[in-house]
Parts: C-alpha cells; sequence; structure tokens
C-alpha cells in the first residue's frame, strides 16, 4: 500500500492517472500532454507501474499504458472503510 500513496503524492502522476481513464495512451502520448523531460514521464510511469496502477500492452513498436481499475478499487475499499458511521 506504501507504494500506491507514494505513487498517488505527485500531482504529474496523478494527472497521467487522469489521462489514462479517458483512453491508452502510448508514453509518446502521454508525455505531449506535459512541459516536462521525456525520462521524467519514463520515472512516474515506472513508478505508477511498480505500484500497478497501471499495465503496459505491446502493440508492434508501442507500449499502450492503461488504468489497472481493480487496484484503483482495492484502494477505495480500503479508504471506504475509514468512513465513520452514522448513529
Amino acid at each position: 500500500m506504501n507504494i500506491i500513496f507514494k505513487a498517488l503524492n505527485d500531482p504529474s502522476r496523478r494527472k497521467i492517472l487522469e489521462l489514462l481513464q479517458e483512453k491508452d495512451m502510448t508514453a509518446g502520448e502521454i508525455a505531449d500532454r506535459f512541459d516536462i523531460s521525456w525520462p521524467s514521464i519514463s520515472h512516474h510511469l515506472d513508478l505508477l507501474k511498480q505500484a500497478k496502477l497501471v499495465m503496459t500492452e505491446k502493440e508492434g513498436q508501442f507500449i499502450y499504458y492503461s488504468l489497472n481499475t481493480t487496484v484503483v478499487d482495492e484502494i477505495l475499499k480500503w479508504v471506504l472503510q475509514f468512513k465513520s458511521k452514522k448513529k
């Protein structure tokens, strides 16, 4: 769980997740939406992948990144357990 929160701690990584919520994208398509270096984008994607928040699928010479909704569902379930119960 710590690696997930580390991955979510950065605004650029959160923005990447928002983009992937719309559609699967290549690293180049993701990089085009930011004003940061390609190595930085690669680092962000690597951390998201380590946290299993994104999945990859190779198609020809391109690698497509997609949101791993299973992990997102697990995070939500974990967070919701702390919701206070009305008495």
